[in-house]
């Protein structure tokens, strides 16, 4: 523990840090927690950034300086109490930058948020927390003066993973594209349906908004009683289509069984949920989505399938070269409970109008 208690004398915090202890199971960033031993004096975590998949440190955490800094002036000026638990907190280094860099890794801390907890069951209850949490995010953010860019570029883009896919196929690198041409027909039939948020916003039509990028349960805080604390997890928030926030929920929280579940006769899209996740969504973030983003919410239920279908088929065709397999076919049996999961959610699309209708008359 002795080099991690040497990067945590780079920062610049309130009284005497202890041994730094592991915390969580991020599968992204490894967190430790770093007590003080002072009573007065809050705890810290600790963050070592996966340079890997965040490659601008310097714009990572400008985003999310950005982003904390506009959240807690609005939390001020509505003289809000315990604004500390209310958003993340982050620590200068002994240089004044947002993070340290140690010659080989880059490390942030940020204050640890004391008596807080997170959900991991998605319920009903806490997918109208969930939608409350995601919109009213959102909303703290539409004024947000800061230009702010993208941690992972066209993370969201549906346009840019039909490119990668084109590729994959034309380049057909382990011979797999004969074996999957009935995938191929049904992502291709839906090809311009699924682009048009692209086409929408070229056409001026559609706003990008500061969105979270990945809306989870276990991205917010709770307090003891229950209340929502604060949404964590800032370094994929960025410029994106309202789609993101609403889309990538449901995807995975409406479907009762794992993303690459076997047997399709499982994969089922939840109206609960998606009528919970939507009805808090709706209350938290009506005060600013234009019409025309209310109108297009079945479409962002069906957009996050089809673009998880996309990715896991292009993986599959390119030899198995980016998601983590634990079996020969797992990537081909992700993609095809990703098109079932797509044609559940399909049917679904006049309730999911209606249902929405009801929420915004």
């Amino acid at each position: 523990m002795n080099s991690l208690q040497n990067i945590v004398s780079h920062f610049q915090l309130k009284g005497t840090a202890l041994s730094p202890e592991p915390l969580g199971a991020g599968l992204i960033n490894d967190s430790y927690l770093v007590r003080t031993a002072e009573n007065d004096c809050p705890d810290y975590v600790l963050q070592r950034i996966n340079h890997a998949i965040f490659q601008d440190v310097d714009l990572l955490q400008h985003n999310i300086r950005c982003v904390t800094e506009h959240i807690r002036h609005k939390l001020e000026a509505a003289q809000t109490p315990d604004i500390d638990r209310r958003v993340l907190s982050f620590i200068p280094a002994e240089d004044n930058k947002d993070y340290w860099f140690d010659g080989s890794h880059y490390w942030r801390m940020m204050r640890y948020i004391n008596d807080s907890y997170t959900h991991q069951a998605v319920t009903p209850t806490s997918s109208r927390n969930a939608g409350l949490a995601f919109g009213h995010f959102q909303a703290q953010l539409a004024d947000l003066p800061q230009q702010l860019g993208e941690t992972i570029p066209n993370f969201h883009n549906m346009e840019f993973r039909l490119q990668q896919l084109d590729e994959a196929v034309a380049a057909d690198p382990v011979g797999r594209v004969a074996g999957v041409q009935d995938l191929l027909e049904a992502i291709e039939t839906r090809r311009t349906k699924m682009c048009q948020a692209e086409q929408l916003h070229r056409e001026g039509k559609l706003p990008k908004r500061i969105c979270h990028c990945d809306t989870k349960v276990n991205n917010m805080l709770f307090d003891k009683d229950d209340n929502i604390l604060c949404v964590i997890d800032l370094d994929t928030v960025m410029p994106s289509f309202v789609f993101s926030d609403f889309g990538d929920f449901l995807r995975t929280g409406a479907n009762p069984v794992p993303e690459d579940e076997p047997n399709l006769e499982l994969i089922d899209f939840d109206l609960e949920i998606f009528k919970a996740f939507t009805e808090g969504y709706l209350q938290s973030a009506r005060s600013f989505l234009t019409p025309l983003e209310i109108e297009l919410l079945p479409y962002a239920a069906m957009l996050f399938p089809y673009m998880q279908f996309v990715r896991f088929l292009t993986d599959w065709i390119n030899g198995d070269t980016y998601y983590k397999i634990q079996y020969p076919q797992h990537n081909l049996v992700r993609s095809r409970a990703q098109h079932q999961l797509l044609l559940r959610v399909e049917a679904q699309e006049a309730t999911m109008r209606e249902y929405i209708l009801s929420q915004t008359c």
